[in-house]
């Protein structure tokens, strides 16, 4: 019974989420612009010393605990040291963190930081 009446309050609270405008489920017009030429988690080098940057960059963002959850989940992609970040973050101040965050680690060659500041809605 505890299941349900818990199942029932999720809907409900996603339902006014939703009904409130507070959240957008339609990314197409950001899809259709990042089809082609954009750098996605595919390109994701495969060798040992890209998948450790990527890692190493993902713990030392992740340890920060003055960012927020957007730009602790930022997608991070290497191929030969070279580092693209992609995603939304809070504030410009995030963006500039996130990107000396990922400069400083060892292994990186140069960070093309395509971070988005994520308007309030």
């Amino acid at each position: 019974m505890r299941f349900l009446v818990a199942c029932a309050l999720a809907a409900v609270v996603s339902a006014v989420t939703v009904a409130a405008g507070q959240y957008n489920a339609d990314n197409t017009g950001k899809n259709v612009r990042d089809r082609g030429k954009t750098v996605t988690p595919m390109d994701q080098g495969g060798s040992a010393a890209d998948r450790e940057v990527t890692a190493n960059i993902r713990k030392a963002i992740v340890d920060n605990d003055n960012l927020s959850t957007y730009a602790q989940n930022v997608k991070i992609v290497t191929r030969d040291g070279a580092v693209t970040l992609r995603g939304p973050v809070k504030t410009a101040e995030e963006k500039a963190a996130v990107a000396a965050t990922a400069e400083q680690v060892a292994g990186v060659k140069r960070v093309d930081n395509q971070l988005e500041i994520e308007r309030n809605k």
